[in-house]
């Protein structure tokens, strides 16, 4: 599928759902609240995301405790780096959270932080999508690293692109795409 075709199919397709969880965040009454229902990995419906339906509830419950007392920490972050590097360093000690977990908890909190990222972070997912454009793949990428197509996205936008149409990207022959799209999706 070209690049254009998932661009496309991103932003009609699945920005308005992930946009609308952003804003829930935004909108939490306070940063405890957004705290707690990140690091829960909680959504607008109330319940878990399906990128982390197979963590422990022990994990998850552990993550709230610490991030809840690096709460203060958190509201002093100056940007989305170095709340990405603050929350992974705070959670690295609990069994079970990877960098994924990391990412979509610190985008959410960063959310009603109005911290954003200005890079692509990569994970195992979007490791995957990026090697398939050929792309390398070390922690961040730089937008201008990127195809030009993804320029008309965000930096977290295209690190959901990456993930969930890692499949598509392997080639252009690729079948079209799916339903199943919204289940490779963060803000399912």
């Amino acid at each position: 599928m070209p690049l254009d075709a998932i661009v496309r199919t991103y932003i009609h397709r699945i920005r308005p759902r992930s946009q609308t969880e952003i804003d829930w965040f935004v909108r939490q009454p306070s940063l405890r609240a957004a705290i707690r229902n990140a690091a829960l990995a909680v959504n607008s419906r109330g319940k878990r995301y399906s990128h982390q339906r197979r963590l422990t509830k022990v994990a998850l419950e552990r993550a709230l405790d610490v991030l809840s007392k690096h709460a203060r920490a958190i509201q002093k972050a100056h940007d989305f780096d170095d709340l990405v590097h603050l929350i992974d360093t705070a959670l690295e000690p609990i069994s079970g959270l990877g960098e994924l977990y990391v990412y979509d908890t610190t985008l959410r909190i960063g959310a009603k932080l109005n911290l954003f990222p200005d890079k692509v972070y990569l994970h195992a997912g979007t490791r995957l999508g990026a090697r398939a454009l050929g792309l390398r793949t070390a922690a961040t990428l730089k937008m201008s690293e990127l195809p030009k197509e993804f320029r008309a996205l965000k930096p977290h936008e295209i690190e959901d692109v990456l993930c969930i149409f890692k499949d598509e990207l392997k080639t252009s022959a690729a079948p079209p795409v799916t339903p199943d799209i919204f289940e490779r999706s963060w803000c399912d």
